[in-house]
């Protein structure tokens, strides 16, 4: 450890003069996993600066992110680069190109390829590395995401990634099922992707409208088509129905032949356009008004007293 410290201070010394450098040290450095059923985020705090993570979405491969509140690096770009370790001789780092910068928030997302050669090099002992030769006062800076007990945070990343839903909304909101064979049965691979969105409109109650848009060939007339197309969407909200999910949250329409997504000129291209298209949406619940009671009708007023008055002594009737 005392090698990795002194490795350490040689590195810094060889950085340009007036260079700036954020990381956490050592001994501080603290992964964190934080997550759901739609996302996990691995997250390792750096010091006055921000945090790296690598996030990774239902659905999805991870990316990095590098977050700051400060403005510091600047906006423009910066080298990413899995830096190789001082106390491993002979290595070079690998750059991985360049990322366009945000000025605040999140400053920059990786491409998942890019995730991918970091997350392997953290593993191998390599430091995440941005650099910016332009960010304040031009000095050249440096932000450092270090390996450092990486591969307990990475073993218990992979435990919340295994828990993540298949698709996240992006990808669920917009889908199909199709019914190759020209019937209006479900088959495996449609009841297999009707589960999957299943699963989504359990995790996630603020999805509660589904659109069917159900569709045919030109093969038969088009009376026939339509009815065909209303039969295959029907068919799609039965099995959604019988798996929970509320009629009032389900429109239903069909279209026959009309709106084709290949021509109809072959036997592959009619199997693509008999299919039932799938929206799912989150539509604002208009509460109805309640009903207030009619007011009471106000109580009689009391007879005006005589305007007479007694006279002293005298009787009154």
């Amino acid at each position: 450890m005392r090698q990795r410290y002194l490795a350490l201070l040689t590195l810094f010394a060889s950085l340009p003069a007036g260079a700036l450098t954020f990381q956490t040290r050592m001994e501080n450095i603290a992964w964190k996993v934080e997550g759901d059923q739609f996302e996990c985020r691995l997250i390792q705090p750096i010091d006055g600066f921000g945090s790296g993570e690598f996030v990774r979405r239902a659905g999805e491969q991870p990316v990095f992110q590098l977050r700051s509140d400060s403005s510091v690096l600047g906006a423009g770009t910066a080298s990413l680069l899995a830096a190789a370790a001082p106390w491993q001789p002979g290595r070079a780092d690998i750059n991985l190109g360049s990322v366009r910068m945000a000025r605040t928030g999140v400053l920059f997302s990786s491409s998942q390829g890019q995730a991918s050669r970091l997350i392997n090099g953290l593993l191998d002992g390599r430091s995440t590395v941005v650099r910016n030769y332009a960010g304040e006062a031009s000095r050249p800076i440096e932000v450092r995401v270090l390996p450092v007990s990486f591969a307990k945070a990475y073993s218990d990343y992979l435990a919340c990634a295994g828990k993540l839903l298949p698709m996240n909304y992006d990808q669920v909101r917009q889908t199909q099922v199709g019914f190759p064979g020209g019937g209006i049965e479900l088959d495996p691979a449609a009841r297999a992707r009707l589960d999957v969105i299943l699963d989504y409109l359990k995790a996630d109650p603020t999805v509660n409208h589904i659109e069917l848009n159900g569709h045919s060939d030109n093969s038969g007339n088009r009376l026939a088509n339509r009815d065909l197309s209303r039969r295959r969407a029907l068919a799609v909200a039965d099995y959604l129905k019988a798996h929970g999910v509320p009629d009032e949250q389900i429109t239903v329409r069909f279209h026959g032949e009309r709106y084709p997504l290949a021509k109809n000129n072959s036997a592959a291209n009619r199997a693509r356009n008999r299919r039932v298209n799938i929206e799912l949406d989150r539509v604002a619940v208009v509460e109805k008004p309640v009903e207030q009671a009619a007011p009471a009708a106000p109580a009689p007023a009391p007879a005006p007293a005589s305007s007479t008055a007694a006279a002293p002594g005298a009787k009154v009737p």
